[in-house]
C-alpha cells in the first residue's frame, strides 16, 4: 500500500486554495459583519489549517476505544457560508480525524448564490457535494444529505465548526455500544469577533422553558455530585441541533426530521423529543470537543421572517409531541394560537406507529427540572385609557416597533392587531414575540419594545388594580407629555406609582 500522505499532498495542490479564497474576499471598507453576521476580515486572515487548543480533560486522553468503529459519513448543510470558514470546517475534520473513520464528507450546498463555493471542494479528499434547486432549509438539505450517506452512521456538522482533538472516537465509540444514543459533542466557542477558540463548560446540559426557547444549563449540584468520573458522558434533556451523530438506520426509523419545518429553528426540540420518548437516549460526550462560531443574529433571510417560522415549527413540535402540556407552551406564547402550523397527521401517526412515551413521561423521567407551571391561563386584549389604546407602530423599513396611545379601533368588529396584548404567566406583557421594557429603570425611562427573553426583569410587569407595576423598578407604566403638550404627543414612559394619576390609569378590556 502506498503512503496515504503523498496523496493527500497531491491532492491538496490540485486544490487551488488561495484561489478559492481570493474570489470571495472581504474588501477594505466594506462592514467586515455585513455578509455572515460575523467578522469576515478576521476569519479570512486565520489559516485555514490553524491549531486549535485541546481542550479536553487530562482523562479524556487516556480513553481507548473500540478498534473497528464503523466509518461514518460527515454531513455539512449551508447556504451562503463564507468561504474561509467552510473550508476551514472541512480541513480541521480532515486534519483531526482517522482517515478510516471517514467515509465521506457530504456537502449539501442550500441553493447558495454561488454554485462554485460548493463545487470546487470535490477536488478535496472524501468531499462530494449536492446542491439543491431551490432553498430547502436545513431540515430537507439534512434529510437529502442522510439519503445519499453510504456509512452506518450519520454525523452532521455546522459549516461554521472546528473539530478538536480525537473528536469523532469517543461519539462513534457510544454508539456502537447502543445504537439509540444520539450523541453530541461539547460545544466550545470561536468567537464571532476575533476567532479566537475559547473553551466552553464541560457540565452542562441542554434545556428549554415552556415557551421552548433552548438553553445552556448548569448540572445541579446532586447531577454533578454523581460524576465521580469527568468523561463520563452527560444524558441531555434536548441537543442544540447543529453536531450529533446517529446511527444511520435508528435516524431512518424514528422518522428522520418532520420535513415540513421550514428553514432553521425548533428542528432540535421535534428530534429531541422523538428520540427519548420513543426509545432512544442523548448524551453529550465530554471528550469530544467541536468548535463552533455563534452568531448574535441570522446573516441570511427567513421567506417567512425568523419568529414566524420558529413558532410555526416549534407549534409543530408541541401538537405532535406535548400532548395536553401543550397549553404551556401557548401561555407562554399566546400569539402562537392563530398561527398556521400545516398539517401534523403524518407525524402523529409516526408517534403512535413507534408506541412512544407520553410527554409526561419525558417529564418525569428526562426532565424533572422543568416546572409546570401553576397556571396557564392566557389574559389577552387591549390595554386603555379612557378612549385611548396602548398600540405598537412600526417604524418605516426598519425591524423597530414604537409604542403609543391611540384612539381604540376595532376593524371589522376585532380590536386591531397592533392594540392586542397578552399578559403572561412569565408576567411580560407582549404582541406576537415582542415585550414590554424598559431600557433604564430610571423614573421618566421610556418604555420600550423588544424580543421576549424569559427571566429578563426588564421585561416583567404587574397589574395591581388599575395600576401597571414594573417588578424590578416598582415604577409604573405612565404616559408622559411632550413637544407642544397635545394629546398626540404623549410618550409611554415609566414613573414613580401615584394613585391619583388619571395617566397611571390602565384598564385591561378582554377581546
Amino acid at each position: 500500500m502506498h503512503n496515504l500522505d503523498t496523496d493527500w499532498e497531491d491532492l491538496w495542490d490540485q486544490f487551488d486554495e488561495r484561489r478559492y479564497l481570493n474570489a470571495k474576499k472581504w474588501r477594505i471598507g466594506d462592514d467586515p459583519y455585513k455578509l455572515y453576521a460575523f467578522n469576515q476580515r478576521e476569519s479570512e486572515r486565520i489559516s485555514s489549517n490553524r491549531a486549535v487548543p485541546d481542550t479536553r480533560h487530562l482523562r479524556c486522553t487516556l480513553l481507548v476505544y473500540c478498534a473497528d468503529l464503523p466509518p461514518t459519513s460527515i454531513i455539512i448543510t449551508f447556504h451562503n457560508e463564507a468561504r474561509s470558514t467552510l473550508l476551514r470546517t472541512i480541513r480541521s475534520v480532515l486534519n483531526r480525524t482517522p482517515m478510516n473513520l471517514i467515509q465521506e464528507i457530504i456537502l449539501v450546498d442550500d441553493f447558495s448564490n454561488d454554485p462554485d463555493d460548493c463545487s470546487q471542494l470535490i477536488k478535496l479528499p472524501k468531499v462530494k457535494c449536492i446542491r439543491n434547486t431551490e432553498r430547502q432549509g436545513l431540515v430537507r438539505s439534512r434529510i437529502r444529505g442522510a439519503s445519499v450517506a453510504q456509512g452506518t452512521t450519520l454525523t452532521f456538522l455546522d459549516s461554521h465548526c472546528e473539530v478538536n482533538r480525537d473528536w469523532l472516537q469517543p461519539l462513534l465509540h457510544r454508539v456502537k455500544e447502543d445504537y439509540t444514543r444520539v450523541v453530541c459533542p461539547v460545544i466550545d466557542i470561536i468567537s464571532l469577533d476575533n476567532f479566537n477558540y475559547i473553551e466552553s463548560a464541560a457540565e452542562l446540559r441542554g434545556g428549554f422553558d415552556w415557551s421552548l426557547h433552548f438553553q445552556w444549563e448548569q448540572l445541579s449540584p446532586e447531577q454533578k455530585a454523581r460524576r465521580l468520573d469527568p468523561t463520563e458522558p452527560i444524558r441531555t434533556p434536548i441537543i442544540a441541533g447543529g453536531l450529533f451523530v446517529m446511527d444511520k438506520s435508528w435516524f431512518e426509523y424514528l422518522g428522520k426530521y418532520d420535513t415540513d419545518m421550514d428553514i432553521w429553528g425548533g428542528e432540535n426540540f421535534e428530534i429531541s423529543f422523538r428520540v427519548w420518548m420513543c426509545g432512544g437516549s442523548l448524551e453529550i460526550v465530554p471528550c469530544s470537543r467541536v468548535g463552533h462560531v455563534f452568531r448574535k443574529k441570522h446573516p441570511y433571510v427567513f421567506p417567512d421572517g425568523n419568529a414566524n417560522t420558529y413558532i410555526k415549527n416549534t407549534k409543530r413540535t408541541a401538537e405532535v409531541w406535548m400532548d395536553e402540556y401543550k397549553q404551556y407552551y401557548y401561555a407562554a406564547r399566546p400569539f402562537a394560537l392563530e398561527r398556521p402550523f400545516g398539517n401534523v397527521e403524518s407525524r402523529l401517526e409516526l408517534r403512535k406507529n413507534l408506541h412512544c412515551q407520553s410527554f409526561k413521561w419525558y417529564l418525569e423521567n428526562v426532565y424533572p427540572e422543568l416546572r409546570v407551571p401553576n397556571d396557564s391561563s392566557i389574559q389577552k386584549g387591549t390595554i386603555r385609557q379612557r378612549q385611548k389604546c396602548l398600540e405598537s407602530q412600526r417604524q418605516r423599513n426598519t425591524e423597530i416597533y414604537n409604542l403609543r396611545l391611540s384612539p381604540c379601533v376595532k376593524i371589522k368588529g376585532e380590536d386591531a392587531k397592533s392594540q392586542i396584548w397578552a399578559f403572561t404567566y412569565t408576567q411580560q406583557i407582549l404582541q406576537e414575540e415582542l415585550c414590554l421594557s424598559v431600557v433604564t429603570i430610571f423614573p421618566g425611562a421610556p418604555v420600550v419594545l423588544v424580543l421576549c427573553k424569559n427571566g429578563d426583569d426588564r421585561q416583567q410587569w404587574t397589574k395591581t388594580g388599575s395600576r401597571i407595576e414594573h417588578i424590578a423598578s416598582h415604577l409604573c407604566l405612565d404616559t408622559d407629555m411632550f413637544g407642544d403638550g397635545s394629546e398626540n404627543g404623549r410618550e409611554i414612559v415609566v414613573n414613580p406609582c401615584e394613585s391619583s394619576l388619571m395617566s397611571q390609569h390602565w384598564d385591561l378590556v378582554s377581546s
